[in-house]
This record gives C-alpha cells, structure tokens and sequence, in this order.
C-alpha cells in the first residue's frame, strides 16, 4: 500500500494567483488529487504558495523557498533532493515557468524564482530553479498530444538548447518520459518503449 501519510507535495511553479482562481495549480492539483485521497497527505504536508503573497511574485517565491528550506532542512546538500518530479513542457519547449529566452534558466543559486513577464498568461509567477529540478532522484515528464510533438522531438531527439526543458539533466536521478502516441510520433532517434497499465 502507499503510505501518503509520508508524502509532501510541492509545485514546480505556481501562477502568483488565489487558490480559487482557475489558473492556480494548486486548485487543481487539490480538485484532481489531494480531495481524492481525502486527508490521507496531511495539510502542513501539502506546501502550496502563500495566498497572501500572490500580488508581490518576489515575496511569494522567497518565502516558498523558505518553506522548501524548512522541509529539507536535515539534508546537507545545497540543492533540495525531491524524490520525484512531475513537469510537462510547453508547445515552445518551457517546463515549470522557465521560458526560452528569460533570465530564470540561468539561476544557478537560488531554488525559487520569481518571473513578472511570463509570455503565456498569468504573467506573475515563481518556479523551482534547473537546479533544483537537476539534483531530484526522479523527473518525470507526461506529454500528450500531437501538437507537442515537434517541441518533444526538438527536445528529447535533437537537445535543441533553446528549449528549458532540454537542460533538464539529473546529476544523479533518473529522467522519465510518458508520452501518447501523438506527442511521440516525431520521434526519430529515440525508440519508445511501450507502457501500459
């Protein structure tokens, strides 16, 4: 059985928005997930942005570090060690809230960001650093459809460094991609292996 009682759950990036807003991930990781299980993850487990940070995304992004610090505390590397991450990519290449071309893919200190120009919608956002995202045990992309799957190919076939989601390259975890049969037809190089449940 899963022991969800010794789970954490954190989010890669969150839209500096409320929790009620259709834009925030929280609410949907919470519709989808968390009211599933029913408690069985505690709450002082579950570290979501502070709702009372939305409207300054530099604030927000310091105290959720300070929360991931809290966390991880025992651990004495420099960067949090998740067991795993779950990220998606964007049609042009972004994963978390780390967009080609901004100043957040360069972040080599920091395990929060904040970004106040995102180019898709909401603009205000914080994000976990590459790395962060690089010292996790396990990452864990889930890509569907045909639509995304010149970025995948672009990423996973050709390491196109345009693309953030391409520098996502685990010191010492393991990197995983689900994909329909959409998103991985572009595929040229890599042979998928067949999953199913």
């Amino acid at each position: 059985a899963i022991e969800f009682s010794k789970w954490y759950v954190f989010w890669a990036d969150e839209r500096c928005v409320g929790y009620d807003s259709p834009d925030s991930n929280y609410k949907l990781v919470k519709q989808e997930f968390l009211d599933v299980l029913d408690g069985k993850i505690p709450e002082s487990q579950v570290i979501a942005i502070d709702e009372s940070l939305v409207s300054d995304s530099e604030a927000a992004a310091a105290d959720y570090q300070a929360q991931m610090e809290s966390v991880f505390a025992k651990e004495r590397s420099k960067f949090p060690e998740f067991d795993c991450i779950l990220l998606g990519i964007g049609p042009d290449g972004h994963t978390c809230s780390l967009f080609p071309g901004r100043k957040q893919i360069e972040e080599r200190s920091k395990w929060v960001v904040h970004i106040e120009d995102s180019p898709k919608e909401p603009p205000c956002r914080i994000t976990l650093t590459l790395p962060v995202l690089n010292a996790a045990r396990n990452v864990v992309f889930v890509v569907t459809g045909a639509g995304k799957s010149g970025t995948v190919k672009e990423i996973v076939d050709d390491r196109d460094v345009k693309k953030p989601a391409s520098h996502v390259a685990l010191s010492k975890g393991t990197l995983y991609w689900f994909l329909d049969a959409g998103a991985a037809k572009g595929l040229t190089t890599t042979k998928p292996t067949e999953f199913k449940l």
